[in-house]
């Protein structure tokens, strides 16, 4: 558990009231990365929400090769004040990338599955809560089309 107070500090948690920063925090913890470790890996069960507090992320697709073990393509970076392993919240919660932390990495985590049912229970906290994810990976979505496009 954290404390909602952390939360509190970063805008992307706006959204919440009181008693959903409490009900989010209970759900969380804070971790911490090395330079290097791997967060996760691609195609291995999404069981954890990120937000990103300090340090960076960086994001690779696995491209599977039938002749060799896979090619990893960097899909970009992660930021401060960002979240991450978002396929947490999607079905089928496996994560589509692998995450390295990029220098030392600080972040909270959160329960993806008590996240799941906490929406279940509380629709507004669930729309309210996709709502900011999807800002999140429309933005995503557009520093790709603008990697593409370089």
């Amino acid at each position: 558990m954290i404390s909602p107070e952390l939360l509190r500090r970063y805008p992307f948690f706006g959204f919440l009231n009181d008693s959903e920063l409490k009900a989010v925090a209970m759900i969380a913890d804070e971790v911490n990365y090395p330079d290097g470790a791997e967060v996760f890996q691609a195609d291995s069960p999404a069981e954890w929400l990120y937000f990103l507090i300090s340090g960076n992320g960086s994001n690779y697709f696995a491209l599977k090769n039938p002749s060799a073990p896979y090619k990893e393509v960097y899909a970009g970076e992660i930021n401060p004040g960002e979240l991450f392993g978002v396929s947490g919240l999607l079905p089928p919660h496996r994560y589509t990338t692998i995450l390295r932390a990029n220098g030392d990495v600080r972040a909270i985590r959160m329960d993806a599955r008590a996240l799941r049912a906490s929406f279940e229970l509380d629709s507004k906290l669930g729309f309210e809560f996709m709502k900011a994810l999807s800002l999140t990976l429309m933005q995503r979505l557009q520093d790709a089309r603008a990697q593409i496009a370089d």
